[in-house]
C-alpha cells in the first residue's frame, strides 16, 4: 500500500467523524457513556468479524498485552475525558479546546522517524484551527473562568488522542485488526461507568435505535480502522490539518439535516480550513520530494 492510499483510506475516517453530531443527536435520549459503551461494542463487533472473515485471528495471539493496553487506553481515556469536560464546562468552548488534537498530531508528529515538520505543515495546522474556533464558537462567547476543570479535561482529551495517534506510527507492526479489540474493551469499560454513574435508558424510537447502529457502524466503527491506516502508513501531518475538516462538515451535515442554521462564517471557515490543508499538502509535497532527491543522490 502506498503512503498516498493509506493517507486516502485514513481521511475516511476524517468523513465518518462529521457524521458523529448527527447521529449522536439523533440517538437521544441515550446518556453519553451508554451510548459510547453500545456503539463500541458494534464498532467491535464488526472489527471481530471482518478478523474471522479474513483468517486474520492467529495475528492477534502474537500480540503484546501492552499494545492491546495503549490502544484501549487511547480510545476510553479520550471518550472518558470528552465527555466530562462537556459536562463541566460550555460545550462549545470546551469542544474548541478538545479539537486542539488535529494541531498537536501536527506538531508532535515532527517527533516521528522519517518525518520532518514544515513551515506549512504548522501554518495550515493553524488556520485549521482558526477555522474550526469560528464554527466551535459561533456566539462568540469566551471561557468561564468557572469551568476551569472542564477546560483541563477537554486539554486531557485532546492529548489523548494526538498521542494515541501518533503513537500508533510507533507501533505500526501491529495489526489493524487489534483495533476490533480496542473497541470492544472499550466498550466494557464505558458499560462499567454507565453502570456506576448514569441512568440505563434505551433508544426511545426506530429513528434512535438507527443512530446508534449508524454511530456503531461508521464513527465509532469503520472510523478507527482507517485511521488506524492511515497514521500508521499515511501522511500523518497532512492527516492531522486534513482533520479540522470534520467540525466543519459536521455543521454542514446538520445544516442539511434542518438541526442548524447555515452562516457566513461557514464560508469563511471553509476558507480557512481547505487553505490550510493545501498549505499542509503543498509541505508534505515538497518533503516527499526531497526524500526522493536524497535517495537518488
Amino acid at each position: 500500500m502506498t503512503r498516498a492510499n493509506a493517507t486516502a483510506i485514513g481521511f475516511v475516517a476524517v468523513l465518518l467523524w462529521a457524521l458523529l453530531a448527527l447521529f449522536t443527536v439523533g440517538s437521544a435520549p441515550v446518556p453519553p457513556l451508554q451510548l459510547t459503551a453500545m456503539s463500541f461494542a458494534i464498532g467491535g463487533a464488526i472489527g471481530v468479524v471482518w478478523t474471522l472473515a479474513a483468517g486474520g485471528l492467529h495475528r492477534l495471539r502474537g500480540v503484546s498485552w501492552k499494545v492491546y493496553a495503549f490502544g484501549t487506553t487511547g480510545l476510553f481515556g479520550y471518550h472518558l475525558f470528552y465527555f466530562s469536560a462537556l459536562r463541566l464546562a460550555p460545550p462549545a468552548q470546551a469542544g474548541l479546546i478538545a479539537y486542539l488534537w488535529p494541531l498537536l498530531i501536527v506538531l508532535m508528529s515532527g517527533l516521528l522517524p522519517g518525518e520532518r515538520l514544515r513551515a506549512g505543515h504548522l501554518l495550515g495546522g493553524a488556520l485549521g484551527f482558526a477555522g474550526a474556533a469560528l464554527i466551535i464558537l459561533g456566539d462568540g462567547a469566551g471561557l468561564s473562568g468557572t469551568a476551569l476543570p472542564g477546560y483541563g479535561m477537554a486539554l486531557l482529551c485532546a492529548f489523548f488522542w494526538s498521542g494515541y495517534s501518533v503513537l500508533s506510527r510507533r507501533i505500526g507492526d501491529a495489526p489493524t485488526e487489534t483495533v476490533a479489540v480496542f473497541c470492544l474493551a472499550t466498550a466494557l469499560l464505558s458499560g462499567m461507568a454507565h453502570l456506576a454513574l448514569e441512568e440505563t435508558v434505551l433508544p426511545a424510537t426506530p429513528l434512535a435505535w438507527a443512530s446508534v447502529i449508524a454511530l456503531g457502524l461508521g464513527p465509532v466503527g469503520l472510523a478507527f480502522y482507517v485511521w488506524d491506516i492511515g497514521v500508521k502508513r499515511g501522511d500523518i501531518q497532512l492527516l492531522g490539518v486534513a482533520s479540522y475538516a470534520a467540525p466543519l462538515l459536521s455543521t454542514l451535515a446538520l445544516v442539511l439535516a434542518g438541526l442548524a442554521a447555515p452562516t457566513p462564517k461557514l464560508l469563511v471557515a471553509a476558507a480557512l480550513i481547505t487553505g490550510g490543508a493545501v498549505l499542509a499538502a503543498m509541505a508534505s509535497r515538497r518533503a516527499d520530494k526531497d526524500v526522493t532527491q536524497r535517495s537518488a543522490a
